[in-house]
């Protein structure tokens, strides 16, 4: 397989930062790093030039990571709240996904690729969660996210504080409130 040294001019996940030389197969240069400007050949003519971009880029990787750090200052005590339909058992009609915490936090003056939202799933029913959001390759930042029912008629905005778990053992409880009683569930409500 033929391989070829590429200096990244952006970090790629998986493979290296920005300002590193690394070994790739000529493929992957050739057809994806190369084009988008991720990244440019090392070779021995463009050496000095390599190593003055690495100075420079280090310089900006600096300016980033401290405005990073500022940004994540911001964002620390910022609590999004999302209010959708929901139906039986407290699951959402549709969902709340790493577009929809973009766009909010872009209503609130932060410009954040939603990219950068780091939600492995959307979010499919009522309840608080903790979405990590990168603002830079060493800092991360996460932001308390309260999906409610509209209108209050979920079970979730009874509680503040419900997380997944508790949001579903609620909807259970209110199933068997209109029967009988589950076994267990009078001793759990006296605990309460």
């Amino acid at each position: 397989m033929a391989h070829t040294n590429v200096l990244l001019r952006e970090d790629v996940e998986d493979l290296g930062a920005r300002g590193e030389i690394v070994r790739v197969r000529a493929g992957y240069a050739r057809n994806y790093l190369l084009p988008r400007k991720l990244a440019v050949e090392a070779t021995a003519s463009n050496v000095k030039q390599i190593e003055q971009e690495r100075k420079a880029l280090m310089k900006k990787e600096a300016a980033e990571r401290s405005t990073a750090d500022m940004q994540a200052e911001q964002l620390r005590s910022l609590r999004l709240s999302f209010e959708r339909k929901v139906g039986e058992h407290g699951l959402l009609y549709g969902s709340v996904t790493s577009m929809d915490i973009a766009e909010a936090l872009r209503e609130r003056g932060y410009e954040i690729d939603r990219r950068r939202i780091s939600l492995r799933e959307a979010i499919k029913e009522t309840g608080d969660y903790t979405v990590p959001v990168r603002l830079h390759r060493e800092v991360t930042v996460e932001i308390p996210v309260i999906v409610t029912g509209e209108g209050g008629g979920a079970t979730a905005t009874a509680q503040p504080a419900a997380t997944e778990s508790n949001a579903a053992a609620e909807a259970t409880r209110a199933d068997n409130a209109e029967g009988s009683p589950a076994p267990g569930e009078e001793s759990a409500a006296t605990v309460e």
